[in-house]
């Protein structure tokens, strides 16, 4: 669990099974592919939404693929006047820490984001935690921007729990997005600046060492 005291993190390890650390708690079976997507009308970039416990490892994997022009740590799921680390932190405010990330359909597409979101980047059976960090706003949400992003997210999550990719059943929200806040700019890139923070190196290097194992030909090079 992190806390921010005095303006310094602090990290709180509960009392975890390192090997989870090793993989994320991720299963090792391959995972499906996504359904297929209509062709993009447009060109321009696209925008996805989604939350999967501490954004500093969902921005970290997410923002290594082809394709992903920008990604953000913020908030997301409650209103603009709470969306503030401290008091997201109460688990209160209907916030769940996101990311949002900016795409180009035609090198990546939104249903290769969800299959990273599912086979990387969290572990989608934990309800209302993940790893170490527990409350509302640690919780797993895929925020649709419209029909077509709700009808894969539920499709692809219909299809994993029927090919038993995981013990248990999926737990994550697909709900519509109604705003997207960035955090503060100390979360922004914070496992790209801190890669030795204790709590970067034993729950979010693990998922960066995954992406690049199951995934090389989706991870940017230089």
């Amino acid at each position: 669990m992190r806390k921010l005291v005095a303006g310094v993190f602090v990290l709180v390890i509960a009392s975890v099974a390192p090997g989870l650390a090793s993989a994320a708690g991720r299963p090792t079976v391959a995972f499906p592919d996504p359904p297929a997507e209509p062709a993009s009308a447009s060109g321009s970039p696209q925008t996805a939404v989604l939350a999967g416990g501490c954004f500093w490892g969902m921005q970290g994997v997410f923002e290594r693929l082809v394709g992903v022009l920008d990604v953000t740590a913020g908030y997301s799921g409650g209103a603009a006047s709470t969306a503030h680390y401290e008091i997201v932190s109460t688990g209160t405010t209907g916030h769940a820490e996101s990311v949002r990330i900016v795409f180009d359909p035609a090198r990546i597409s939104y249903g290769t984001l969800l299959k990273v979101f599912f086979s990387v980047a969290f572990d989608p059976t934990e309800l209302g935690f993940q790893g170490p960090d527990h409350g509302s706003q640690y919780r797993s949400v895929i925020f649709y921007a419209n029909d077509g992003q709700r009808r894969l997210a539920e499709d692809y999550i219909r299809s994993l729990d029927a090919a038993k990719v995981f013990a248990k059943p999926i737990v994550t929200e697909v709900v519509p997005l109604a705003g997207f806040y960035p955090a503060e700019e100390y979360h922004q890139h914070f496992l790209d600046k801190n890669p030795d923070y204790p709590y970067i190196v034993f729950w979010d290097l693990p998922k960066i060492a995954d992406l690049e194992h199951r995934y090389p030909q989706l991870v940017a090079r230089g």
